[in-house]
Order: structure tokens, then sequence, then C-alpha cells
């Protein structure tokens, strides 16, 4: 379920994007005090600086680091990767012909569409339509 998003241009890196992600997520979390709140990134975001952001959010970063292969990576028990959560959330996104080919000229018109497409899926997933 999308949380929060950000429009750019597609030559726009990944890592300048992190936190105007973060801040547009419009329902406060739990407290981090509390609950750990887990952000699962891959390795385009392997910078300290992304981490330093990801921190003062109040996320523990999941970054894997460039140039290490998977077999050394530490195991934790009990711990799946969820990457699939992301690519299921882009597969329904791009079910709006409007936003799987970009029309809008204008970033706000693009980004309305987004929130209506997002709002849509929130929607769908809570079960309400049936």
């Amino acid at each position: 379920m999308p949380i929060g998003l950000a429009v750019s241009g597609a030559n726009t890196h990944d890592k300048r994007l992190v936190e105007e992600t973060l801040s547009s997520v419009p329902i406060a979390g739990p407290d981090p005090d509390q609950v750990d709140q887990h952000l699962c990134l891959d390795k385009g975001y392997d910078y300290e600086d992304v981490r330093e952001t990801v921190a003062e959010y109040g996320y523990t970063a999941h970054i894997p680091r460039k140039g290490e292969e998977p077999s050394q990576r530490r195991k934790l028990p009990g711990y799946r990767a969820r990457r699939w959560v992301v690519e299921r959330t882009h597969s329904w996104m791009n079910r709006f012909r409007r936003l799987l080919i970009r029309w809008e000229k204008k970033a706000d018109n693009y980004a309305a569409m987004l929130q209506l497409a997002c709002a849509f899926i929130a929607y769908s997933a809570s079960g309400v339509l049936g």
C-alpha cells in the first residue's frame, strides 16, 4: 500500500528524493521508542547521507552495501525480504493508463493523478468495496 510519493524527472537520482518522499507521508507512524520502523531500500540508496536522513525520520535502514555479495550478508532469523510489496504496488499503479505513460506536462497534475491512484489502491485494499 503506498504511503508517500514524490514526483521528479526520470533523470533524477533516487537518493535525492528520499527526504521528500519520507516527508510526504500523510499519517504519522507509531512512536519510534515503542515500535521499530524498518525501511528496506536497494543498493542505489547506499550513501551515508541517505542513511542519516532515514534515521532522522525514525526508521531502521536496511540497505545492502555496494559490492557486497548476498551470501556475505548476515542472516536474521525469521526475516524475509519484502521487496515484492514494492513491486506489487508498482504493478497496481501501472494499471492506471494515465500513470503508465505520463501525458501531463505539469508535475502538479501528475502528482494529483498519483494521489488519486494511491487513494483508490488504499480504498480497494481496505476491503470496503467487497
